[in-house]
């Protein structure tokens, strides 16, 4: 076993250990399909508000303008599927990875010791950590390393655990022996694409992100539009729709992580709860959480546009 080879097992062994849900391995490089489908998607403005997607263009394609020397693209997957849900069907619902505390904390941390881990083993090796944090096209790396396929409705799923993951990157100047993609496996289901309220999938594998209830809730910084009222099925801060649908979310088992157990009180928020959250109780419930993204005047917006 060569160097490369040996030193993409050990890499794998640590992400075992850690915690990680999967790790795939590709060589550092310009993502040429991505290219053409980038420009295409901003062009046709399905960014919507989300100015920070138009920037960075280069450094979004190619690992090596973010991390000078890189040489391998290490991608990581890691479960947050809870065991729980809320106790009150009618009531507002969050997305279910906002459920415990914010995962770019939790999992940074674990990046970090990751690299820790591989500079003690392996000596002195460069490189950065991602996780949603900077220009960097997840899903493309994660597929280009056979974590799993971007599906029609654009998240990466696994055969053997469905979609409900996050996914977080190595970027290395470190040679390391790389994985292959593998097969789509949506065939002929169109569940996805079905479901969705807002009709934000433009064409299968094609997401009007301007269109989707998670950019509403999360990203909009304006008015809910009033064309898409009575639209949301009741997701005040993001929405699982086109997973929950997914036949291969089936498979989806529950998470092992503590930090992203939920606070007992928010799975038993009843509509009347959310209707009358004041400030004082949304610090206490997402102090650490992601919904602080939208912050207590945009979740407010929110559940008023539900009601």
């Amino acid at each position: 076993m060569n160097s490369a080879a040996q030193h993409a097992a050990l890499v794998k062994d640590i992400a075992q250990q850690l915690g990680f849900m999967a790790c795939g391995i590709s060589k550092a490089g310009f993502l040429e399909d991505e290219a053409p489908r980038l420009e295409s998607w901003l062009n046709q403005n399905h960014h919507g508000q989300m100015g920070y997607m138009a920037r960075n263009f280069d450094k979004r394609l190619d690992p090596r303008k973010l991390v000078p020397g890189a040489k391998s693209v290490v991608s990581l997957a890691y479960n947050y599927f809870p065991d729980q849900t809320p106790t009150e069907k009618e009531a507002p619902k969050i997305a279910r990875y906002a459920y415990g505390k914010d995962y770019h904390r939790v999992i940074k941390d674990k990046l970090f010791t990751f690299m820790h881990h591989i500079q003690e083993q392996i000596g002195k090796v460069g490189g950065r950590v991602f996780v949603d944090s900077a220009p960097v096209l997840e899903k493309a790396w994660a597929a280009k390393s056979g974590l799993g396929w971007v599906g029609k409705n654009t998240n990466l799923i696994r055969k053997q655990n469905g979609s409900y993951f996050f996914i977080a990157e190595l970027i290395l100047d470190l040679e390391l022996e790389a994985d292959g993609a593998v097969t789509d496996h949506c065939g002929s289901c169109t569940a996805c694409l079905d479901a969705c309220p807002t009709d934000a999938f433009v064409a299968p594998y094609q997401l009007d992100a301007s269109k989707c209830i998670s950019y509403f809730t999360i990203e909009l910084k304006d008015a809910i539009p009033t064309e898409v009222k009575d639209k949301f099925e009741n997701w005040a801060f993001g929405c699982d729709i086109c997973q929950e649908v997914c036949p291969w979310n089936r498979f989806s088992h529950p998470h092992q992580e503590p930090d992203f157990r939920p606070e007992p009180e928010l799975m038993n928020m009843t509509q009347s709860d959310w209707n009358e959250v004041t400030e004082e109780v949304f610090n206490r419930l997402f102090e650490h959480s992601a919904v602080q993204r939208a912050g207590f005047d945009g979740l407010k917006r929110n559940l008023e546009f539900l009601k």
